[in-house]
This record gives C-alpha cells, sequence and structure tokens, in this order.
C-alpha cells in the first residue's frame, strides 16, 4: 500500500467522455488511484461536455475524482497541452505524474517530478521514437508500465541497450470485480434486460475491423436458433449491420447499441457464452493493428462474469486465458468457431466448468491491484 495519500495528476489526450477504449482504461486507472487513498487530478484537452453524473453512468464509475479540462490545438500536435498538464501538476505541488502521453512525459521528468509512463502500442509516429529515447535518457525518478509482455518485448527490440536500463513493469488490464460478484443466472439477466430467454451468445465492444463481427455474422447464420446479441458499435456501424441483417431476414442478432459501461455487466450476464472473436490484425478506433500486443479490456470483464469464453488464439492472449478458462479457436475459421459452438451448446458441464475457472482467475486482475503494483517500490514518501 502507498505510506500516505498523494498528488497525483493524470495527463492523456482521451476526449472524456467517449466510447473508446483508451478512454474507458485511462477512467479505471483513475479511479483505482482514487480507491488506493489518493487524490487524483485528471488533465485532458478540450472542454467540459458532460456532468459528473453522465461521466460516472458511461466509465461505470462508483468514486468521483477531478477533471481538468485544457485548451489545447491540434496544430500543435498537443506539445503546447504536454507542456500546460506538467504546469498544471506543478501548481498544484503534485507528488507523481501518471501519464500516457510521452511528451508529457518527459517534460514532467526535465520539471522533476516522478514518472509513470503507460504504454499500450509500439512506438510509432513522427517524433514518438525520440521523445522515448529522450525519456529513456531523462534524469529523474521514472517507471514504463506496459499492458502485455509481448509489448514489453517489441519495445526492446526496437530500442534494444537502452531500453534495459528503464525500470519496466508488464500490468495487463483489469476489471472491477466487486462490480460482477452477484451477477444473476443468464436466464435471470436476461429477464431483467426483456430479452428473449433462449441460449445467448454475447459479443461486447467496437465493431472495427478485426474484432470478428463477420465471423459472428456467419454464425448466427450457421446457429438460426441461438440468440445472438452484439453489444456496442457506432450508430452508424450498428445501423448498417441492422440493414443488412435485414436484408438477409436473419432474426436471431441483437444490436443494442453502445452500452454505458455501468450498464454492461449485466448484459455480459445475459450470456451462456462470450465471444471475442479478433483477427490477426485488430483495429483500433484510430487504426493501428494490435493483435500481437493488445491486452483487450473485454477480456477481463468476461472472465469475471463466469462464463464460458469463446476466444480467438492470438499468442499474446495466452498471458491471461489458457485451455482451462476459455476455448481458443484459429482466427477467422467459421467452421471451427461453428464445431466449437456447437460443442458447448450441448456440453452445459463444459460451459459451468470453464465458467468457474474463469470467474477464479479473474480475481487476480483488479483495477486497484493493478495500480498498487505499479505504485509499490516506485513512490514511498
Amino acid at each position: 500500500m502507498i505510506a500516505r495519500q498523494m498528488k497525483i495528476v493524470c495527463i492523456s489526450t482521451s476526449t472524456i467522455p467517449a466510447p473508446t477504449a483508451h478512454s474507458m482504461q485511462l477512467m479505471k486507472v483513475c479511479q483505482a488511484l482514487t480507491q488506493l487513498g489518493n487524490e487524483v487530478d485528471l488533465v485532458v484537452p478540450g472542454h467540459a461536455g458532460a456532468t459528473s453524473t453522465m461521466i460516472a453512468r458511461h466509465y461505470g464509475l462508483s468514486r468521483q475524482f477531478k477533471i481538468h479540462w485544457l485548451k489545447s490545438w491540434r496544430a500543435l500536435r498537443r506539445y503546447d497541452f504536454s507542456v500546460s498538464s506538467v504546469r498544471h501538476a506543478l501548481d498544484l505541488k503534485a507528488d507523481l505524474v501518471y501519464t500516457w502521453l510521452l511528451p508529457a512525459a518527459v517534460i514532467a521528468l526535465w520539471s522533476g517530478l516522478p514518472v509513470v509512463l503507460e504504454l499500450h502500442d509500439r512506438i510509432m509516429g513522427t517524433g514518438a521514437p525520440w521523445f522515448f529515447r529522450l525519456f529513456m535518457r531523462s534524469r529523474g525518478k521514472k517507471r514504463l508500465v506496459v499492458i502485455t509482455r509481448a509489448l514489453g518485448e517489441k519495445l526492446e527490440q526496437a530500442f534494444n541497450g537502452s531500453y534495459n536500463n528503464l525500470d519496466v513493469m508488464i500490468a495487463p488490464n483489469g476489471v472491477e470485480f466487486e462490480r460482477y460478484s452477484s451477477l444473476p443466472s443468464p436466464s435471470a439477466a436476461r429477464k431483467k434486460l426483456n430479452l428473449p430467454d433462449q441460449l445467448t451468445v454475447v459479443y461486447t465492444g467496437g465493431f472495427y475491423a478485426g474484432r470478428g463481427i463477420e465471423l459472428l455474422h456467419a454464425l448466427a447464420r450457421q446457429h438460426p436458433a441461438v440468440q445472438f446479441i452484439w453489444a456496442g458499435g457506432t450508430p452508424r456501424s450498428v445501423a448498417e449491420w441492422q440493414e443488412k441483417l435485414a436484408t438477409e431476414g436473419l432474426k436471431n442478432v441483437l444490436l443494442p447499441g453502445f452500452i454505458d459501461n455501468e450498464r454492461l455487466p449485466m448484459f455480459q450476464a445475459a450470456a451462456d457464452i462470450l465471444a471475442m472473436p479478433f483477427g490477426t490484425a485488430i483495429a483500433g478506433s484510430s487504426g493501428g493493428n494490435s493483435a500481437e500486443i493488445c491486452s483487450p479490456m473485454k477480456m477481463f470483464d468476461y472472465l469475471a462474469s463466469g462464463r464460458a469464453i469463446m476466444a480467438s488464439d492470438l499468442p499474446v492472449l495466452h498471458e491471461v486465458l489458457n485451455d482451462h478458462n476459455a476455448i481458443l479457436l484459429p482466427s477467422e475459421d467459421s467452421n471451427a468457431w461453428s464445431k466449437a459452438l456447437t460443442r458447448l451448446l450441448a456440453d452445459t458441464k463444459l460451459r459451468q466448468r470453464l465458467a468457474r475457472q474463469a470467474r477464479e482467475d479473474a480475481r487476480q486482475y483488479s483495477w486497484s491491484d493493478r495500480e498498487a503494483a505499479i505504485l509499490k517500490g516506485f513512490i514511498t514518501l
């Protein structure tokens, strides 16, 4: 645990509120730092566009922390924001800067502030490698957090010797286990949500390329007696799929659209089977490909839900998933997925066994434990 309450300034370029995974992860980290007894001040660009109640519902937050929106010019590539956010941390006499933004991490170190830099992807883009080398070479107390061992290895390969001098910690994403501690049975959850009470496969998340929506579509066509729920997507992508499904006459797919995080556990509880059909290339809300280095937040939610999981057999997911807590299947192979689904639907005991192990394994991934581990041995006041 932390020796005493700290003032922690978290710095990110995420829009708040937003439906992106990065935005969601950022808010869960800030809440966890607050739950540990710290005073958290989140700094993001833009202006307040929602009430605290709306933000809490959107992100499923039970604890409040301060959010400051600072003006920033996109033409300046957020460098002005990095400067102003660190100045804000200095004005607050912060004990620690916790950031996802490389320039802010470097400027904070130059300003004499301890820094935790959390990375979710490779160092790419104009200027980013230069800033990362500056971060590695800059004096000051610093810790680098990466979300998977695979990402850490990619960074080490890219920056070789210099990277080895860093204090690096691997910290997968997490889950608020307490929100999943008393979920109803699948049947009871479906009744609460006014959904048809029949065998159900649930997917929650984005509809971006590589998320497996096409594979889910193929499964829905092959298993007309099974109810499929795809919870997520932008209004445009949802409308496009609704039109496509209607044209095909496919009636066993429900598209509730984006679900506030506050309500997400109940939708996941409505599943007999939770699906995570990633492709070999996974796009995010801003593009890119995270298939080799990702730590999907839905994976930890799925585990905590206590339901059978079907997931793509990506090497990086083996850092969390295995044959005891999930059915791992070839990406984009709809025939293999269809056979596995048929097997799971027919074998209640197998579903229960996978569900029990998934829920047990989820216990090691709480957000608050994650943040306590990140701070432990780094800051002692």
